[in-house]
């Protein structure tokens, strides 16, 4: 029925079309292209024309129904990108057809999801730049939230040999084995709970992330920031690990943000420092790190600087400590952690460390897995739209299916 419902129409246009390159595209026969759908395969005769120009062929009619240089519906490559991105494409390839009928080779599912989660790509890239640009302006959410948040960190992907010729990494022999993947998550706040912490609002999170330097990533980040509101919301918080990459998006693109220091990693570079200091404090090392994280809860770093300074340290030591120490030196305006929740913010930058292990590290990170950086990326794109909000989808779900009742 499927295929007599759209060989009704045989996409004849004339005998020329433009060819979308400036030039004439003639019409050269009828020919058959076979579409796997979500009811089977279905034998779509369409006519076909050619570009002496550009030396290429097009059909019109593949344009229409969504099919031009695919072989998959799209409601088809929708269900395919929901299988491939919440597993292994093998397990994909099974619950494709014990769910839905459809069989399709491991690596068919494969190149499907890695084309969508690349055009998803760069169709955010090209959002970003509409909106950095000034090009596009979005509509300010309604209502305006009262406070906005950003939340950043990296992490490692395994990634083939091949992708990481050239790189230092943190092995033994010195050679990298991971690339790093840039996530922020976006989420707003207008409550507190009875204890008097912020509560996130539910279903608030957007997720996006690159393989691309920080400099290409700030700008992903300026316009989902825009495009959530950032320049009308009362209160703009960006939330990091203390990377320096992280702090100079935020500065750069964001200087009205408010900046906070994870407090929990805070609190283990003074379980770090603790133990650097460890030979020289002896019994007293539990109480002089209570006292410390003390100080940090207060947001004190002067007090933490001085109680470490107290004691002479000359060479390599000393060296550690100065280093040690610069971690709190640096970001001491980001760790007034006391005046930060008197203000009803969060502190912690738990939602993109979640994000790092169930964004990225259940479907990227699992045992055996190498990725190449385009294919890694492309589901990381997937994985991110999945999870965030239904409005910050770059496209619309299909409206072909009644809702349940």
């Amino acid at each position: 029925m499927l295929g007599r419902l759209l060989a009704a129409d045989p996409g004849y246009r004339g005998p020329r079309v433009p060819c979308g390159q400036g030039h004439e595209a003639g019409f050269v026969s009828y020919r058959d292209k076979v579409i796997d759908t979500v009811l089977g395969a279905v034998t779509l005769t369409r006519a076909w024309y050619h570009c002496a120009a550009c030396k290429h062929g097009l059909a019109p009619r593949d344009a229409e129904l969504g099919v031009a240089d695919a072989s998959l519906s799209p409601g088809l490559r929708a269900m395919n990108d929901q299988a491939a991105a919440a597993g292994p494409f093998a397990k994909a390839t099974r619950l494709l057809e014990n769910l839905a009928g459809v069989r399709l080779t491991v690596k068919r599912v494969e190149r499907a999801a890695e084309a969508s989660g690349t055009a998803a790509a760069q169709t955010v890239r090209d959002r970003a730049g509409l909106i950095t640009g000034r090009k596009l302006v979005p509509l300010p959410p309604s209502p305006v939230p009262d406070k906005l948040y950003a939340a950043i960190d990296g992490t490692g992907v395994p990634v083939t040999a091949k992708e990481t010729a050239g790189r230092d990494g943190k092995a033994e022999d010195g050679r990298a084995r991971t690339r790093e993947v840039k996530l922020a998550v976006f989420f707003t706040q207008d409550t507190l709970d009875n204890k008097g912490y912020p509560v996130r609002d539910p279903g608030s999170s957007g997720y996006i992330a690159t393989f691309e330097p920080a400099h290409v990533f700030a700008g992903l980040v300026e316009a989902e920031g825009i495009r959530r509101g950032a320049r009308h919301v009362r209160q703009l918080t960006i939330l990091g690990d203390g990377a320096a990459w992280i702090w100079g998006i935020a500065s750069s693109k964001f200087p009205e943000a408010t900046q906070i220091v994870d407090l929990f990693h805070a609190r283990e570079h003074l379980h770090d420092l603790a133990r650097l200091l460890e030979f020289m404090l002896g019994d007293r090392k539990d109480h002089w790190l209570a006292a410390r994280l003390e100080d940090l809860d207060y947001g004190d770093i002067d007090g933490i600087c001085a109680a470490a300074r107290a004691y002479p340290l000359t060479g390599v030591k000393k060296d550690e400590l100065d280093t040690a120490l610069g971690y709190f030196e640096n970001n001491a305006p980001r760790m007034r952690y006391k005046w930060f929740r008197s203000r009803g913010l969060f502190v912690g930058s738990g939602a993109v460390e979640a994000g790092c292990k169930s964004v990225i590290g259940q479907r990227l990170k699992l045992s055996g897995m190498h990725w190449t950086v385009q294919g890694a990326g492309a589901i990381t794109t997937l994985r991110c739209q999945q999870a965030s909000r239904p409005e910050d989808r770059i496209w619309p779900a299909p409206r072909n299916q009644m809702h349940t009742a």
